[in-house]
């Protein structure tokens, strides 16, 4: 599926959770990933809208990140994180020990701005070593599918998912 594909997916009912998972599979095809989380920005927390791994990363988690320097770097700045090897991940991540015991040792965090707010986050995360700047430049032109859903989940409106 190309992006496009996600432009017209938009207009279809069944929103947002149909948009995720056609995100989730091209996500996973044109950068690869073991774990997908869509979070959103609710004041300094983060909440989780959706997980492909929802047993361990449950959808409306909630997770303290605006005062930390992940924070800094992607929520405050902007800027996307790429994380390469395990020390990346530890410097990153809370909840590292979490990551590395699924076997993840690499991840991608995308900010997604609005009106010049960060709004939320895509976040990819696999095997140590597998993502490179230009798994970063693909996974960006993502980002602005998202802001419809995330504009939607700050104000509350937010279905439940399948």
């Amino acid at each position: 599926m190309m992006i496009e594909d996600l432009v017209e997916l938009l207009a279809e009912p069944g929103q947002p959770n149909f948009f995720y998972d056609a995100l989730d599979a091209a996500l996973a095809r044109r950068v690869g990933h073991k774990l997908l989380t869509l979070l959103y920005k609710d004041g300094d927390e983060v909440a989780r809208v959706y997980s492909n791994m929802p047993d361990v990363y449950p959808v409306f988690g909630r997770k303290p990140m605006g005062v930390t320097p992940w924070g800094d770097l992607v929520l405050r700045r902007q800027q996307p994180f790429l994380g390469r090897d395990r020390e990346a991940i530890k410097w990153a991540f809370f909840d590292h020990e979490l990551i590395e015991s699924l076997g993840l040792g690499s991840a991608i965090n995308i900010p997604v701005v609005y009106d010049g707010e960060t709004i939320g986050t895509i976040n990819l995360l696999d095997e140590e070593f597998f993502y490179t700047e230009e798994h970063v430049g693909i996974a960006r032109r993502f980002a602005p599918l998202l802001i419809p859903a995330f504009l939607e989940a700050r104000r509350g409106n937010i279905p439940p998912t399948a």
